[in-house]
């Protein structure tokens, strides 16, 4: 019995030993693998917007790595989860979404490879999908939206008015109808705020001010934005963030 007292001190007491010595400690695995994990975690709840998971991450020593993984990081979508090459979630819903249009060939998944296309600035493809989208569902509104948007980058006005004045003669609020005119583009937005107040509406918005001249305008679009957020469920806020940000940034852009 006192032998295995004995035992396990001199164990505890080489342990800390071991700690003390910061050489032995750097080129440990198990603590180089603890510190890669923490950092992993306290980089995903900064970019979640997670700070006080993040400050208990970074003040802490795995325990809250660990509980932030079970309680945060699991909980969220597979598509966010962990360190990825750039564009390595598109490739691989790319060659989902194709081979369920090889065996299924529906529009909705024409529509979304197309989405896919569009964000990567592939208009081309783009616009492809979404005309064969459209082949196999005309009425689909998203799609008829999302491909004027397409035709607007790619300067084809022309193409591109009739889908959105349609879009917005149907629903004002999808895609707010913004034809690339600025008058007319601000009388949408206009009339969009007049029974609901959207960030991205008061953002783009503010935007168009700005390329007016009107600074004054735009910051009070802006603030409008920012105030609402402080208020705002926690959903809205996680849905809205990303025009939140930007009305930050447009805000101090202001003089």
């Amino acid at each position: 019995m006192l032998a295995a007292v004995d035992s396990n001190a001199v164990l505890f007491a080489s342990l800390i030993s071991d700690l003390a010595n910061w050489q032995f400690v750097l080129t440990n695995p198990v603590f180089l693998l603890m510190t890669a994990f923490q950092l992993w975690m306290f980089i995903d709840a900064v970019r979640r917007e997670e700070w006080i998971w993040a400050v208990f991450i970074f003040i802490g020593f795995g325990l809250s790595a660990l509980l932030y993984f079970f309680l945060v990081y699991r909980a969220a979508p597979s598509a966010t989860r962990g360190f990825e090459l750039p564009g390595a979630h598109d490739r691989r819903r790319i060659k989902e979404l194709q081979a369920q249009i090889h065996h299924l060939d529906k529009a909705h998944h024409h529509s979304q490879l197309g989405d896919i296309y569009f964000q990567r600035g592939k208009l081309e493809l783009a616009e492809a999908c979404y005309r064969a989208a459209l082949e196999r569902d005309h009425e689909d509104i998203d799609t008829r939206s999302h491909l004027g948007q397409c035709l607007l980058r790619k300067k084809k006005l022309a193409e591109a008015r009739p889908l959105l004045e349609k879009v917005c003669a149907e629903n004002p609020k999808h895609d707010y109808g913004y034809l690339g005119e600025t008058e007319a583009a601000i009388a949408t937005w206009k009339k969009v705020l007049e029974d609901h107040s959207y960030a991205r509406a008061r953002v783009q918005l503010a935007e168009l001010y700005l390329q007016k001249q009107e600074p004054q305008l735009a910051r009070s679009e802006l603030n409008e934005v920012v105030a609402d957020d402080a208020h705002a469920p926690a959903f809205q806020r996680k849905r809205e963030r990303v025009w939140v940000r930007r009305a930050k940034a447009l805000r101090r852009k202001i003089v």
